[in-house]
């Protein structure tokens, strides 16, 4: 059987449950979903919260490029990197208004051999957050 082997990053925000950043198994890399959060930050970037926790205001975008940076992250201190990642689900909580302007910063970040996607609208993420990958990569 293949080695399984729990992957930690330094640099990606703290899981907000019991899992691992990632786990490798052979040569596949399977990331736990990754949020725009920070490290040792209580604020997510882009993300307008009342006193109640709940959304007034969100950046699409803000939170498009936190993600991506933390997914470099884990990759990266799992011995792989962006170039790596196979395979890609993206979950949503607003498609109709964020879809195009998150597509947009895909395109970018993925100009050369982009990864198979996957993207579905949800109605809510653990966290008061619009978006959230599940990626699979190799090493």
């Amino acid at each position: 059987m293949s080695e399984n082997k729990k992957i930690e990053s330094g640099k990606a925000p703290e899981p907000v449950g019991l899992y691992p950043h990632a786990r490798q198994v052979g040569n596949l890399l399977f990331l736990s979903g990754v949020g725009p959060r920070e490290r040792g930050a209580k604020k997510i970037p882009g993300v307008e919260l009342d006193a109640n926790g709940n959304i007034l205001s969100y950046d699409i975008e803000a939170q498009c490029h936190s993600v991506f940076r933390n997914i470099k992250y884990i990759l990266e201190d799992a011995g792989s990197s962006w170039d790596k990642i196979i395979d890609v689900t993206v979950f949503l909580t607003n498609m109709k208004d964020d879809f195009a302007k998150y597509n947009k910063i895909w395109a970018e970040y993925f100009k050369e051999n982009p990864p198979c996607r996957t993207t579905i609208e949800i109605n809510k993420l653990p966290t008061p957050i619009a978006i959230e990958l599940k990626v699979l990569a190799i090493i």
